[in-house]
């Protein structure tokens, strides 16, 4: 029982102690903030740590050759950024850039950090949340009809999860490509920009997440099959089907909605292959040109782009779960 509950204290006490569900989410974002500063932390040490002298890293990819820096050269690089200030003064540096928006500065491609993700994140975002719709799609129609039937549409139902939950994603992606694109000619072998050929990318995220999602979704299925509520409802005359859709399906989502945040960070790890695969633009491709050309400063503003995502689509997740079943608090 907390305070506020609590009958033995006084009621203009209990008027001055903040709502639970205040405190609940003030908890929620503080934890959102945590998670970003020790993602930023680590990137910084990551960039001061990374092998190499900054200051002609950044000079050789500038100038596209490869050799040693005299100290004249090196000099004004050092000044410019602040390589020769000391870790802590660097540190804050870095911490007070990030609050005014600013990831610094790509050493290849010389242009802001925020800019190269703003011209690149569309795509992403646009393939990792039509990945997500799909998944669940596939997870809601299949957890329906199957789940918690007994003789073949059960079993077939449960295979299909536990196959597709173990496929990697470069492996569908691989085969999508050479049945459907090659062999096939139905979608484009270049991803592009077009709808049709967002298709088969979209298929490679969501196939295996579906998987994943949908064995939560089933065990969960069962359990709430068995409840009384759905004695009720069929004793009001509903047929198998509606009860299911209606009643059972709300009730056996919410865990699998659970990890939909988790799902999201991995969708945009999983978009570095997609975009590897169908050749299609995007943050993912970014990525990897960045850690390929030792390109710090972007890898790591991505990777700080990924880790808000991450806590944003927790967040998200959070107030969509008590959106469901409004009787549950989030804990």
């Amino acid at each position: 029982m907390t305070l506020v509950d609590d009958p033995a204290v006084p009621a203009a006490r209990r008027q001055a102690l903040p709502p639970r569900g205040l405190t609940r989410w003030a908890g929620k974002i503080g934890s959102a903030v945590f998670v970003l500063w020790a993602a930023a932390s680590i990137t910084f040490l990551l960039q001061v740590l990374a092998p190499g002298d900054r200051a002609t890293l950044l000079l050789n990819l500038s100038s596209g050759e490869s050799r040693e820096r005299t100290p004249d050269e090196l000099a004004p690089v050092n000044a410019e950024y602040g390589f020769d200030d000391s870790v802590w003064s660097q540190y804050l540096h870095y911490l007070g850039g990030l609050l005014h928006g600013d990831l610094g500065i790509s050493f290849q491609l010389q242009q802001p950090v925020t800019e190269i993700i703003s011209d690149q994140i569309g795509p992403t975002l646009v393939l990792t949340l039509t990945a997500l719709v799909v998944a669940w799609l596939f997870v809601l129609v299949l957890t329906t009809l199957t789940a918690g039937r007994r003789g073949p549409w059960g079993a077939a139902g449960s295979l299909i999860e536990t196959v597709s939950a173990g496929l990697p994603q470069y492996w569908v992606g691989s085969i999508l490509l050479v049945v459907f694109a090659i062999n096939l000619g139905w979608f484009p072998v270049e991803s592009g920009t077009g709808l049709w050929g967002l298709v088969l990318p979209v298929l490679t995220l969501a196939i295996p997440l579906s998987g994943f999602l949908g064995q939560i979704a089933r065990d969960e299925f069962a359990r709430a099959l068995d409840q009384p509520f759905v004695l009720t409802a069929r004793s009001r005359g509903l047929g198998d089907l509606s009860v299911r859709y209606r009643h059972v399906l709300r009730h056996s989502v919410l865990p699998a909605v659970t990890v939909s945040g988790w799902a999201m960070g991995a969708l945009l790890s999983g978009a570095v292959i997609a975009e590897t695969v169908f050749a299609r633009a995007g943050i993912g491709q970014t990525l990897v040109a960045a850690a390929s050309s030792r390109d710090v400063p972007l890898v790591s503003g991505i990777v700080l782009f990924v880790a808000l995502v991450y806590t944003i689509a927790n967040l998200v997740v959070d107030f969509l779960y008590t959106v469901i079943d409004p009787r549950i608090e989030v804990p």
